[in-house]
């Protein structure tokens, strides 16, 4: 009988690491955040300075998908509706984001699995928090 060998295999890498870590997600948002400034009803949400939203925003993403937990460690658990629970999230307001944060994903010039993992959560994100 042949001896069995046993292979290690390193655990596939997270959506995290496969797009370069924190640095994608901070071009993301900032082009998020050229979105949110050239759309009236998405500026609206934010009635001062947007910049700490879009902090936390980043950081969620970092965490969810597969980052370092500052989010958590920041904020506590993200308990995304009940953040979101103030706001009058309709179906316009969802379709708005949705398609800022799809021009923001399409600026960054992320192609392939990953840009489709990223686009399936946004839009079953958007609309989970829809209120109204």
């Amino acid at each position: 009988m042949p001896a069995l060998t046993f292979t290690r295999r390193e655990p596939p890498a997270s959506f995290f690491e496969r797009v370069g870590g924190a640095g994608f997600f901070d071009v993301l948002i900032a082009h998020f955040h050229e979105e949110v400034e050239a759309r009236p009803a998405l500026r609206a949400l934010y009635p001062e300075d947007p910049t700490a939203a879009h902090e936390h925003l980043r950081l969620f993403l970092i965490q969810y998908f597969g980052g370092p937990e500052t989010y958590n460690e920041l904020r506590g658990h993200p308990r995304l509706r009940m953040r979101h629970a103030p706001f009058t999230i309709d179906v316009e307001l969802r379709d708005q984001w949705l398609s800022a944060m799809l021009a923001a994903v399409a600026a960054t010039g992320l192609d392939g699995p990953e840009r489709a993992e990223l686009i399936a959560y946004l839009d079953t994100a958007a609309h989970q928090l829809r209120n109204a």
